[in-house]
């Protein structure tokens, strides 16, 4: 998107660009993302069969979309909720770093063992509507439908103090 201002971000000439990765690190994660939608787990096939085209309630869920450095399973912009099944491949601490980080970015997390989306499926989709809900509650208390953090653009705080 052009801003007004005809100067490339100074992180142009490191290979970083607007976003904070280069073009080559974007490429590798939509083709990792690509891959991992064309080669689900049976539990993220299972799981997707029923988020998928709004089919929960309304809510429209995309299916392992790169954000920032991580592919998470499954994400609900909309109420920032971020679904995984677990599997064997998942290890603590690399979720750790990887939750953490997608916290900081505003979303929160639900993780499923793949055996509970086969025996408990109807527990796990209460689970996933009960946080659906309680984050549209949260956005409706006040009547509105909360806007996104902007970047600051003269240096000032989201409380409009001036941080320079």
């Amino acid at each position: 998107m052009y801003d007004g201002d005809p100067r490339p971000s100074p992180l142009v000439g490191e290979g970083l660009g607007r976003g904070g990765r280069s073009a080559a690190q974007r490429a590798s994660a939509l083709g990792r993302a690509k891959h991992m939608r064309s080669h689900p787990t049976d539990a993220e096939h299972r799981l997707w069969q029923i988020l998928r085209a709004k089919r929960l309630a309304g809510w429209k869920f995309r299916r392992q979309p790169p954000i920032g450095p991580y592919t998470p399973d499954f994400v609900c912009h909309a109420a920032k909720l971020i679904v995984e099944a677990d599997g064997g491949q998942h290890s603590e601490e690399k979720d750790g770093r990887r939750d953490a980080w997608l916290k900081s970015e505003g979303f929160r997390i639900l993780r499923f063992w793949n055996n509970d989306i086969f025996n408990n499926e109807e527990g796990v989709l209460t689970a996933i509507l009960s946080a659906l809900e309680a984050s549209d509650a949260a956005s409706s208390r006040d009547g509105r439908t909360p806007l996104p953090n902007p970047s600051p653009t003269r240096g000032e705080g989201p409380d409009g103090a001036s941080h320079a």
